[in-house]
Protein backbone atom coordinates (compact mmCIF):
# COMPACT_ATOMS: atom_id res chain seq x y z
CA UNK A 1 0.00 0.00 0.00
CA UNK A 2 1.29 3.43 -1.00
CA UNK A 3 2.61 5.98 1.68
CA UNK A 4 -0.63 8.80 0.86
CA UNK A 5 -3.53 5.35 1.02
CA UNK A 6 -1.84 4.50 4.61
CA UNK A 7 -1.29 8.07 5.83
CA UNK A 8 -5.57 8.31 4.31
CA UNK A 9 -6.40 5.73 6.26
CA UNK A 10 -4.90 6.40 9.41
CA UNK A 11 -6.74 9.73 9.30
CA UNK A 12 -9.46 8.48 8.54
CA UNK A 13 -9.55 5.90 11.57
CA UNK A 14 -8.32 8.60 13.55
CA UNK A 15 -11.24 10.90 12.71
CA UNK A 16 -13.77 7.60 13.60
CA UNK A 17 -11.54 7.30 17.03
CA UNK A 18 -12.37 10.95 17.67
CA UNK A 19 -15.81 11.29 16.79
CA UNK A 20 -17.18 7.54 18.78
CA UNK A 21 -15.24 9.40 21.74
CA UNK A 22 -16.81 12.63 21.68
CA UNK A 23 -20.36 10.57 21.16
CA UNK A 24 -19.62 8.39 23.96
CA UNK A 25 -18.55 11.17 26.22
CA UNK A 26 -21.52 12.70 26.25
CA UNK A 27 -24.51 11.40 28.07
CA UNK A 28 -27.19 9.70 25.51
CA UNK A 29 -30.17 11.21 27.14
CA UNK A 30 -28.77 14.68 26.51
CA UNK A 31 -27.78 13.33 22.56
CA UNK A 32 -31.69 11.51 22.37
CA UNK A 33 -33.67 14.25 24.32
CA UNK A 34 -32.02 17.70 24.39
CA UNK A 35 -35.53 19.12 25.65
CA UNK A 36 -35.46 17.40 29.06
CA UNK A 37 -32.26 19.27 30.53
CA UNK A 38 -32.88 21.22 33.62
CA UNK A 39 -36.39 18.82 34.37
CA UNK A 40 -37.04 18.01 38.13
CA UNK A 41 -35.80 14.54 39.05
CA UNK A 42 -38.03 11.56 38.84
CA UNK A 43 -37.98 8.64 37.63
CA UNK A 44 -34.69 6.85 36.04
CA UNK A 45 -35.59 6.31 31.63
CA UNK A 46 -34.52 3.06 31.17
CA UNK A 47 -33.46 3.44 27.76
CA UNK A 48 -31.20 6.46 28.64
CA UNK A 49 -29.60 4.12 31.66
CA UNK A 50 -29.11 1.02 29.09
CA UNK A 51 -27.49 3.18 26.43
CA UNK A 52 -25.81 5.20 28.97
CA UNK A 53 -24.66 1.62 30.02
CA UNK A 54 -23.36 0.56 27.19
CA UNK A 55 -20.67 3.11 27.61
CA UNK A 56 -19.61 1.41 30.25
CA UNK A 57 -18.69 -2.33 28.51
CA UNK A 58 -16.71 -0.41 25.69
CA UNK A 59 -15.19 1.51 27.92
CA UNK A 60 -15.06 2.66 31.68
CA UNK A 61 -14.50 6.32 31.23
CA UNK A 62 -16.70 6.66 28.67
CA UNK A 63 -19.87 5.10 30.53
CA UNK A 64 -19.25 7.14 33.71
CA UNK A 65 -19.13 10.30 31.53
CA UNK A 66 -22.21 9.94 29.76
CA UNK A 67 -23.95 8.70 33.33
CA UNK A 68 -22.30 12.23 35.32
CA UNK A 69 -23.58 14.10 31.97
CA UNK A 70 -26.93 12.90 32.10
CA UNK A 71 -27.33 12.89 35.66
CA UNK A 72 -26.00 16.76 35.69
CA UNK A 73 -28.32 17.97 32.97
CA UNK A 74 -31.42 15.58 34.30
CA UNK A 75 -31.86 14.11 30.86
CA UNK A 76 -31.71 10.70 32.53
CA UNK A 77 -35.57 10.86 34.10
CA UNK A 78 -38.26 10.51 33.10
CA UNK A 79 -40.20 13.35 32.15
CA UNK A 80 -42.58 14.87 34.79
CA UNK A 81 -46.18 14.27 35.12
CA UNK A 82 -47.18 17.13 36.88
CA UNK A 83 -48.28 20.31 35.14
CA UNK A 84 -48.32 24.57 36.81
CA UNK A 85 -51.47 25.83 35.92
CA UNK A 86 -53.14 29.03 36.78
CA UNK A 87 -56.91 28.90 37.66
CA UNK A 88 -59.04 31.71 38.17
CA UNK A 89 -61.71 31.64 41.38
CA UNK A 90 -64.15 34.28 41.60
CA UNK A 91 -65.23 35.56 45.09
CA UNK A 92 -66.82 38.34 46.60
CA UNK A 93 -65.60 41.14 48.55
CA UNK A 94 -62.39 41.63 50.28
CA UNK A 95 -59.62 38.75 50.35
CA UNK A 96 -58.65 38.34 54.05
CA UNK A 97 -55.60 36.00 54.88
CA UNK A 98 -57.25 33.08 55.99
CA UNK A 99 -59.96 33.20 52.90
CA UNK A 100 -57.04 33.29 50.45
CA UNK A 101 -55.61 29.88 53.11
CA UNK A 102 -59.24 28.49 52.67
CA UNK A 103 -59.50 29.20 48.63
CA UNK A 104 -56.48 27.37 48.32
CA UNK A 105 -56.94 24.47 50.09
CA UNK A 106 -60.23 24.26 48.77
CA UNK A 107 -58.86 24.30 45.07
CA UNK A 108 -55.73 22.51 45.41
CA UNK A 109 -56.20 20.13 48.34
CA UNK A 110 -52.98 21.63 50.23
CA UNK A 111 -53.10 23.51 53.22
CA UNK A 112 -50.81 26.66 52.97
CA UNK A 113 -49.57 28.64 55.42
CA UNK A 114 -49.41 31.97 54.50
CA UNK A 115 -47.36 33.47 57.43
CA UNK A 116 -44.46 31.34 56.43
CA UNK A 117 -41.26 33.78 54.69
CA UNK A 118 -40.95 31.92 51.60
CA UNK A 119 -44.66 32.52 50.74
CA UNK A 120 -45.45 35.90 49.02
CA UNK A 121 -49.05 36.93 48.04
CA UNK A 122 -49.41 39.55 45.17
CA UNK A 123 -52.54 40.64 44.04
CA UNK A 124 -52.80 40.82 39.92
CA UNK A 125 -55.22 42.25 37.62
CA UNK A 126 -55.46 39.55 35.39
CA UNK A 127 -54.83 35.66 34.91
CA UNK A 128 -52.25 36.86 31.96
CA UNK A 129 -50.43 38.98 35.23
CA UNK A 130 -50.83 35.95 36.33
CA UNK A 131 -49.02 33.35 34.06
CA UNK A 132 -46.64 36.42 33.52
CA UNK A 133 -45.45 36.05 36.88
CA UNK A 134 -45.26 32.43 37.41
CA UNK A 135 -42.98 32.62 33.99
CA UNK A 136 -40.78 35.31 36.14
CA UNK A 137 -40.66 32.85 38.73
CA UNK A 138 -39.64 29.62 36.53
CA UNK A 139 -36.83 31.47 34.61
CA UNK A 140 -35.31 32.88 37.97
CA UNK A 141 -35.50 29.25 39.29
CA UNK A 142 -33.96 27.63 36.29
CA UNK A 143 -31.46 30.35 36.22
CA UNK A 144 -30.05 29.38 39.71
Amino acid sequence: MPFSARLSARRCLSALIVASLLVSTSGCGTLFYPERKGQLPGRIDPGVAVADGLGLLLFIVPGVIAYAVDFSNNTIYLPGTHQASVDRVEFQGRLESARLAHLIATHSGHQVDLAHELVRVEQLDSVEDARLAIARLNAADSGS
